[in-house]
């Protein structure tokens, strides 16, 4: 093809190809490929002046960039300006949507993670639901940048999901409202006296330090005697914030390093010496909605033995991706590098596996007619102790917990087991007075 067909602007894309290239010399690492930005130029050129309906330059070379992202990982993608503007919406904790954390597999695309309160958990959308249509419109073969422009849209707007689950013979179909998805990254709360509860939603720019706060607040109100940290169904986020929150609970150390081609893609992160809780038990839930910054923390407390992991094996996102801009609106989101946790297990189609297994189950709690105690006992004697209620009290939150989170339960049970073993001192010895006793 002579210089004079090229669009214009693969004019000095070819004049920078024939510069690097002396005439029959081969290509060399390094080198742009003459010949098949030849074939590229003439394929572009058949398409604009062939195709059944014009198209236009720009509109053709974003289809080509799409197409080029499309044959690597389902993670890099191009981000068009709606995109772009989605993923910088995402991280700040705010958008209009649906509510979902999605990825492409196998051309089709699927759920990671529905974030909590969203339309999309309300309706029960589980990892690894596959979205086949979004209205009439199939998924398959449509770009993952495409989809999410079309399940964002204004608030209070219906759209229909065709959803396709493993182990279902059969898709079903789920309508949706669009909402403001406001993202609460960090909740707090007491499961039991003294057992601490922290759940991260989403990993955000501000987490780490919202964790941080949320612990000292729970410290202020009483004394800690171990936390269960969820990170079920969360997919991810800002990196840094998953180092932040990983360095509460360690007393410095390595949390994650990633490797790449790059020179500047070998980067050790590591954590400062905080340890907020001062050794007290941890443990952490994660599932197979658990990815990326989820894996980076869960990792790293498993490797460094800080706390024990419980759950199901995570989602294994272990890539690393650089938002590469390409002009004022648009992106390129690029897999440049591999997490390692601080032992060298790369995460990537892995995940973590956890310490103890607990699948989620419904579990109903058994209640004996015979068990009659001696306090049923009219007239029984009272023990002298003062106990209050309030053991009573405990013992019923925990079969409420039971049947609506039998993962967070058991997490709860060994919690306590644990914190029983490390922190329980030996009662005071007392020697029985006898009444009529006399000193001698």
């Amino acid at each position: 093809m002579t210089p004079a067909l090229l669009p214009r602007w693969l004019l000095p894309l070819a004049a920078t190809a024939c510069l690097a290239l002396p005439a029959g010399a081969a290509v060399e690492e390094g080198d742009l490929p003459l010949e098949e930005l030849r074939t590229f130029a003439n394929v572009f050129n058949q398409i604009r002046q062939g195709y059944v309906e014009e198209i236009d330059d720009s509109t053709l070379l974003d289809y080509a960039i799409q197409g080029m992202l499309m044959g690597l990982d389902p993670h890099s993608v191009y981000l068009s300006e709606e995109a772009f503007e989605g993923l910088q919406e995402t991280t700040s904790g705010e958008f209009n949507g649906l509510g979902l954390e999605v990825g492409m597999q196998d051309g089709y695309v699927t759920v990671i993670a529905p974030i909590d309160g969203s339309p999309a958990a309300k309706a029960d959308l589980r990892s690894g639901d596959v979205i086949l249509k979004l209205g009439t419109t199939p998924v398959k073969g449509m770009s993952l940048g495409e989809a999410i422009e079309m399940m964002r849209g204004p608030a209070g707007t219906e759209i229909e999901l065709t959803i396709g689950r493993p182990g279902e013979s059969q898709p079903f179909e789920v309508t949706l409202v669009r909402d403001v998805i406001k993202v609460a990254s960090v909740r707090q709360r007491w499961l039991e006296p003294g057992f601490a509860y922290v759940r991260i939603a989403q990993f955000q720019s501000n987490t780490g330090p919202a964790v941080q706060k949320a612990v000292e607040k729970l410290a202020t109100e009483q004394n800690i005697k171990g936390l269960v940290l969820d990170l079920r169904n969360n997919p991810g986020g800002v990196l840094k914030a998953s180092v932040d929150v990983a360095g509460l609970f360690l007393d410095g150390g390595l949390v994650v390093y990633t490797e790449g081609r790059l020179p500047n893609s070998h980067v050790s992160f590591n954590a400062e010496p905080i340890d907020a809780l001062d050794g007290k038990p941890v443990i952490v839930l994660i599932n197979a909605g658990s990815a990326s910054a989820s894996e980076i923390v869960a990792g790293a407390l498993q490797d460094h033995h800080r706390a024990v992991i419980m759950g199901t094996r995570s989602f294994g996102k272990g890539s690393v991706q650089t938002v590469l801009p390409i002009s004022e609106d648009r992106a390129v989101k690029l897999t440049t590098a591999l997490y390692y946790t601080p032992s060298g297990r790369s995460i990537q189609a892995e995940g973590i596996e956890p310490d103890i297994e607990v699948q989620r189950a419904k579990v109903t709690a058994y209640d004996d007619p015979r068990g009659i105690t001696e306090a049923d006992l009219s007239r029984h004697l009272d023990n002298g102790n003062g106990a209050s209620d309030n053991a009573g009290k405990a013992n019923t939150a925990a079969r409420e917990l039971q049947g609506s989170d039998n993962q967070l339960y058991e997490a709860l049970s060994l919690l306590k087991g644990l914190t029983v073993l490390g922190l329980r001192e030996p009662p005071p010895v007392l020697r029985p007075q006898s009444a009529s006793a006399e000193p001698r």
